[in-house]
């Protein structure tokens, strides 16, 4: 991998773990559920004005997870444009070809990674938790 990429890759799977430790401790925070252990019908007043009017906690739920994994698609976006730019300025430079086409292999799968999670992160809360999907 480039130089340029590994911090790149460090810094992703940092978000992406603060992101997943966020998620997995804000739905434990709620002392009185019914049913399955979640309330999904939470509705104080400061939860509904922060997070804009949204009253079901399966729809923000799935709204986070669809900002974040938007988010990612964009950065994968931006490593396919860098991986085109080297492969296509590489020239005569096999090396440089070369690691055009890991990056772009690499960010190929990375948006396949990307479409999967989106899939099953929707049909995981679509199925465990009640609520219309927006």
């Amino acid at each position: 991998m480039s130089k340029l990429l590994r911090p790149l890759i460090g810094i992703l799977a940092a978000v992406a773990l603060s992101f997943t430790l966020f998620h997995s401790t804000s739905v434990m925070v709620y002392a009185q559920t019914s049913g399955l252990g979640v309330d999904t019908n939470i509705q104080p007043s400061a939860l509904t004005a922060a997070t804009g009017g949204e009253t079901s906690l399966t729809n923000l739920v799935r709204t986070m997870l669809n900002y974040f994994l938007g988010f990612l698609g964009i950065v994968c976006l931006a490593i396919i444009i860098y991986g085109g730019f080297m492969y296509v300025t590489a020239g005569v430079n096999e090396s440089g070809a070369d690691t055009g086409k890991k990056i772009l292999t690499y960010a190929a799968i990375g948006v396949i990674i990307i479409l999967l999670s989106f899939v099953i992160v929707n049909t995981l809360l679509s199925a465990a938790l009640p609520g219309p999907a927006k």
